[in-house]
């Protein structure tokens, strides 16, 4: 009895000297013991508006799809729907008034209301939108004591890593959700062209679309967008596009009202694991376009791109939104590597093809 005491003690003794493996959320209160985020909240919330849209949309008349309808009562292919939603946005310019959301939010409408944390209300246009990315970008009108939230590395997150989710779910007003980032670089999930998304654990549930989601620092590292809820709400499993690629998508629309995607000509696919046994991630050239610009600059089949202007690539999916996003006549520096060996390659993007019908017929994408 007195041996399984003293084990017991030491126990409790080495366990209490031991370092916790476990990640700590870090005390952001000054002057007291207690956590609480509630300093960063106050910081970063009035930079998130709730949005408020009204107007018409076209969508498919179920009853066409009936032949007899069709045929007997001249139903319409497609009919208007008057559409009255709610969702998020991120204020990310001050001074002009700019505000990024999602596509989804806003398409289709004619009013946008923007009403800030302090309960001001301001009419706003939408100065383009970008269904690819599911990106938009809005413009309150006459922008007073706004505060903007400043963007953040989203190409530095790392599993793990903690984060806020702030929007205005259900229409009930502005809420703050906490978690963790679950897993980066997701694709596959159907809802646009371009995918890298942010999976995260904090709460996103309908309405919260368009809004922040916030790193310690106070940091925009993505715009919240999309969930997998099979009842239709929060199940834990939120998705936000990468604050990199919405900052990308916001530069072009507000430099031309609409995003103009490039290509160099190759298409890609994802390392096999057979390809892949020093786990090293890059994306690899399946095909080079003739005449194009990557046969130009030297790009070969089997090439493994590792790096983009630096940046590391994880996926094919990841480069071609890098690619996608570049700007026209840009030159873009990749590192490949070919035999084992690393190369630096030069290329310029270029405005993309009329697409033929061959290239339909195959299903392959040039990038």
């Amino acid at each position: 009895m007195r041996l399984l005491r003293l084990l017991l003690s030491v126990c409790v003794l080495t366990c209490a000297a031991s370092t916790p493996v476990t990640a700590q959320v870090p005390d952001l209160k000054t002057g007291g013991s207690i956590p609480t985020l509630a300093p960063l909240v106050r910081q970063v919330t009035p930079a998130v508006v709730n949005i408020s849209v009204h107007g018409r949309v076209r969508e498919d008349n179920p009853l066409y799809r009936d032949p007899i309808f069709r045929e007997f009562f001249d139903a319409p292919r497609q009919i208007e729907k008057e559409v009255n939603a709610t969702g998020s946005g991120v204020i990310v310019d001050a001074l002009r008034g700019y505000v990024l959301t999602n596509n989804h939010v806003v398409e289709g409408t004619a009013t946008v209301q923007v009403t800030t944390k302090d309960g001001r209300q301001f009419s706003a246009k939408v100065v383009g939108r970008d269904p690819p990315t599911d990106v938009a970008v809005l413009q309150i009108q006459n922008p007073v004591g706004l505060k903007a939230l400043t963007f953040g590395d989203s190409d530095a997150l790392e599993v793990g890593d903690f984060v806020l989710a702030i929007g205005n779910p259900f229409g009930l007003g502005q809420t703050v959700t906490s978690g963790l980032v679950s897993a980066l670089g997701r694709t596959g999930l159907g809802k646009q062209g371009y995918e890298d998304f942010i999976q995260t654990d904090a709460a996103i549930n309908p309405g919260n679309s368009g809004g922040a989601l916030v790193s310690l620092r106070g940091e925009l590292i993505g715009i919240n967008s999309a969930i997998i809820s099979p009842a239709g709400g929060n199940v834990g499993i939120g998705f936000a596009i990468p604050a990199n690629m919405a900052q990308k998508v916001m530069a072009q629309i507000i430099a031309t009202g609409r995003v103009e995607r490039g290509r160099i000509g190759v298409s890609l696919r994802d390392l096999s694991q057979s390809e892949n046994q020093d786990r090293r991630p890059g994306a690899v050239i399946a095909e080079v376009a003739a005449d194009s610009p990557a046969q130009r600059a030297g790009l070969q089949k089997g090439d493994v791109v590792t790096n983009v202007d630096d940046r590391p690539i994880r996926t094919a999916a990841q480069l071609r939104n890098e690619i996608g996003l570049a700007r026209i006549g840009q030159n873009v520096k990749l590192t490949v590597r070919r035999d084992n060996a690393p190369l630096s390659v030069v290329v310029q993007v270029a405005r993309p093809p009329e697409q033929s019908n061959a290239s339909v017929a195959t299903g392959r994408r040039l990038h």
